[in-house]
């Protein structure tokens, strides 16, 4: 996960070599971090009114209950985003491109996902009974507004919706191996809400 991590920043850099003369922000996701997933996000300006921006974000914890046993929503994803704004960059309304794609292993949960699933699983309930393990992968569109505290810190409030398409393993339960069947599932609704604080170089 490092090595795609990596992969994905180098690459950022080397199609954007104006970036070092143009903005760099790092940034975190107070509301993705409040969920568990610790999450890191890399933004270099274009131009100037536009920027990449990169965010990884990654939940390996699994917690123990009284009544259910272990729940879990383990994952990892990568959001890469094309962003054009309306003032300059990195300042003001913007509005983005993103796409998904990650793995996930969840169980003993009802996912609390603003959206719906169709043409297959209904992932939002069937994850209370038994483990599904897969990837995902997605696209969508995004509005969002930054806002300068300062110098070198601004704050970032976002909102996308979306499409993911979601193949999957089943099994009956969170420690169980024993595969018990294959399928897939559809995903329209929210694929971004963010209220990050960030710092500019």
């Amino acid at each position: 996960m490092k090595s795609i991590l990596i992969s994905i920043v180098l690459l950022a850099l080397f199609l954007s070599p104006g970036a070092a003369a143009q903005q760099i922000a790092l940034k975190t996701n107070l509301l993705y971090d409040a969920t568990t997933t610790p999450n890191l996000g890399l933004e270099f300006g274009l131009s100037s009114k536009s920027s990449l921006n990169i965010v990884y974000g990654l939940n390996p914890w699994k917690f123990s209950t009284d009544t259910h046993g272990e729940r879990f929503v383990k994952h990892w994803v990568v959001m890469p985003e094309y962003r054009w704004w309306t003032c300059t960059t990195m300042n003001g309304h913007f509005f983005g491109v993103h796409a998904m794609g990650g793995q996930l292993n969840v169980s003993n949960v009802s996912l609390p996902v603003p959206g719906v699933f169709f043409s297959g699983l209904n992932l939002k309930n069937a994850a209370r009974d038994g483990r599904y393990q897969g990837i995902f992968a997605g696209a969508g569109l995004t509005y969002g507004y930054q806002y300068p505290l300062s110098k070198h810190w601004n704050i970032e409030g976002e909102i996308g919706v979306g499409y993911a398409h979601l193949w999957y393993d089943q099994y009956p339960c969170g420690d169980c191996g024993t595969k018990i069947s294959t399928g897939d599932a559809n995903y329209l609704g929210l694929t971004k809400l963010g209220l990050s604080i960030m710092y500019v170089f």
